[in-house]
């Protein structure tokens, strides 16, 4: 653990220095945000330039501050470009939801075209992050599709923004309901992600190909996540236990190394139907409505 979290600061080290601009030709954007499935402190924020999900030498990098929030200083001509990930580390990030340390360690992320230089407005969960897999997996879906996507797997009403900080959005207004759905149900895609860490994470670097695997899986039983909070069960639910157990037997199994595979069929699916399957196995139409 010492080794990692060694590791992780030279590096963060590294790119705070290379995120100040270097000669200072072109000045600096500040992009900010927060990073939750409840706020997290000390997470590592880093704009990830070769898409390979962990801090390098070079990419610009921070730490959330005690409220969750993080400002990150890229070059202008990054913006929208490079996705920004965010590492929640064992033993070192704290969970404000539940005022302890994380579980194991997990990556969250942003897709590119979503991120803005305006104030406040990267918000960084783990819904962003599968909103991020669903467009990396099928190369030409938008945003709003993506976000229509999972909205529609969660049923969740056509107010409901789905990149939006559902941490705040939870404590008053018409939505907020909505939007404590997407709080618990954010925790709980969480924990399944520290749950596999052994089997994704080595240190501070990441297996690809079982991350998207793991992220693939939890897109492949959205429905039926949701359907565990909506129910009002948690993490010690059969369910949630089953799965677990199956993603953790599904991870082992893949090698260590190789090259990259294409999951895009775990991501197909809830656009544009006029119905989609429950948990139960019933069809459900799904509310209408743009998120955009």
């Amino acid at each position: 653990m010492k080794k990692q979290i060694i590791a992780i600061a030279a590096a963060l080290t590294v790119g705070l220095i290379a995120g100040c601009g270097g000669g200072g030709s072109t000045p600096a954007t500040s992009i900010s945000g927060k990073v939750a499935d409840g706020y997290l402190v000390k997470a590592t924020v880093f704009m990830d330039k070769n898409n390979n999900y962990q801090l390098d030498q070079g990419e610009p990098s921070t730490t959330t501050k005690d409220d969750g929030s993080y400002i990150l200083s890229v070059d202008p001509g990054d913006v929208g470009k490079y996705p920004i990930v965010a590492m929640a580390i064992d033993g070192v990030t704290r969970d404000m939801g539940t005022n302890a340390f994380v579980a194991g360690s997990y990556v969250l992320s942003m897709p590119a075209t979503a991120i803005s230089g305006t104030v406040g407005s990267n918000f960084i969960s783990p819904m962003s992050t599968l909103l991020r897999e669903k467009m990396a997996a099928n190369p030409g879906m938008t945003l709003n599709v993506a976000m229509t996507q999972l909205r529609n797997q969660m049923n969740l009403g056509a107010g409901t923004n789905m990149m939006a900080d559902y941490v705040a959005g939870s404590q008053s207004g018409a939505n907020a309901s909505q939007y404590q759905t997407m709080y618990t149900t954010a925790q709980q895609m969480a924990a399944l992600m520290a749950g596999q860490e052994a089997y994704v994470m080595n240190g501070s670097s990441v297996n690809q190909n079982r991350y998207r695997s793991m992220m693939g899986t939890i897109n492949s039983n959205m429905s039926a996540i949701a359907a565990n909070v909506f129910n009002g069960l948690g993490m010690d639910s059969q369910f949630m236990i089953g799965m677990m157990s199956q993603m953790q037997s599904q991870l082992d199994a893949m090698p260590i190394s190789g090259g990259f595979t294409n999951y895009s069929g775990m991501f197909r699916n809830m656009t544009s139907q006029s119905s989609f399957w429950s948990s139960t196995g019933t069809p459900v139409s799904p509310m209408s409505g743009s998120m955009m």
